[in-house]
């Protein structure tokens, strides 16, 4: 079994950053693509980027891609989402997530939750103007 826990989640203005980590464990033991996703009150789930654990493929959401960035540390087992120029419309709870098998490109792109059966609790970000 896997299991994550995000933090790093919190409030900020317009225009601010955040860095959210996710510490998945076990990390090594099998390559496996982690995503983060995030989902607003009303909204559906939405799929922001992925990363296999071993660094090499990653992949972010058009709607975020240039502000958001999926980066990883083997050493530490933890993925981190870079969020800069932050906006209103960020406002959501992030997920993290671990695939059910290991990886493949195909699990980590298209971005979807259908490959993911391990989430963490989440992390709430607030943005606000």
């Amino acid at each position: 079994r896997v299991r994550l826990v995000e933090s790093g989640g919190g409030s900020v203005q317009v225009g601010g950053s955040l860095r959210l980590s996710c510490v998945v464990s076990p990390y090594g033991y099998a390559r496996r693509c982690v995503a983060w996703f995030r989902q607003a009150p009303g909204k559906e789930r939405e799929g922001l980027a992925t990363i296999d654990t071993a660094g090499v493929e990653s992949y972010h959401a058009d709607s975020v891609k240039g502000r958001f960035t999926i980066s990883q540390d083997s050493a530490k087992g933890t993925v981190y989402l870079e969020m800069n120029s932050l906006k209103p419309e960020d406002t959501a709870m992030y997920y993290c997530a671990a695939s059910d098998g290991p990886y493949s490109s195909s699990l980590c792109f298209p971005i979807r939750a259908g490959p993911f059966g391990y989430w963490g609790q989440g992390t709430q970000v607030t943005v606000s103007s």
